[in-house]
């Protein structure tokens, strides 16, 4: 089962990565505006897909930490759908195009690890790559993010989108800007504690010796 659904999430996220290659080959910058209407769909599903993974490590067929994976997860659903979903105008900066070439290229990845390995195949150059790679880009991946939201903020402001107001006797109201925010704070929060988390997965897995080349 584990074995499909990384194969699922491969062909997916490769689908996208490629697909975006070729359309910057083709088209240039101009490719970059209209990568949330050319790919956003197949992106949305496999965000949704993997939600799933919190539920593997719950039920224990994957021994994944559970907070580290949560909040990574929880930080793709929230900037995807709440915030550039939620805004056509955010839609077309480039920023997404940025934002999507950086998870593609961390998804691909590990899901071509996570595939090898439920094999019982270990491919050094690759081991190193998945261990090593999300050290880097997960950091850029959380400025994006963090850019993604400040560029929303002016929409957000004007169009109201899920500011609330409750009538009398209530005078209570929620202004999602400041939601935003707010959740900024976390974003940062969550990278300083996820990242150490990636630095022990790499010593655990590069580090100790554990890795041993499969002999044909």
């Amino acid at each position: 089962y584990l074995f499909v659904y990384d194969l699922v999430q491969f062909c997916g996220h490769s689908w996208i990565f490629t697909n975006m290659i070729i359309r910057f080959m083709s088209f240039g910058k101009d490719s970059l505006a209209d990568t949330f209407y050319s790919i956003g769909l197949v992106m949305r599903l496999c965000q949704l897909l993997s939600v799933l993974e919190i539920l593997h490590i719950l039920i224990g067929i994957d021994k994944s930490r559970l907070f580290p994976r949560f909040l990574q997860i929880t930080e793709r659903i929230i900037v995807l759908f709440v915030v550039i979903n939620s805004q056509e105008e955010v839609q077309c900066k480039y920023v997404v195009c940025v934002l999507f070439f950086l998870w593609n290229s961390l998804d691909v990845v590990r899901y071509t690890y996570n595939m090898l390995a439920r094999t019982g195949i270990t491919y050094l150059p690759l081991t190193w790559l998945n261990f090593s790679l999300c050290i880097l880009l997960y950091p850029l991946s959380v400025l994006a993010k963090a850019f993604a939201i400040c560029v929303s903020l002016p929409y957000f402001e004007s169009f109201g989108t899920y500011s609330i107001k409750l009538p009398f006797p209530f005078a209570f109201s929620i202004y999602f800007p400041y939601v935003l925010k707010m959740y900024l704070l976390v974003l940062f929060t969550g990278m300083c504690f996820i990242i150490p988390n990636l630095f022990s997965e790499r010593k655990a897995h590069l580090g100790t010796g554990n890795i041993k080349k499969k002999r044909s």
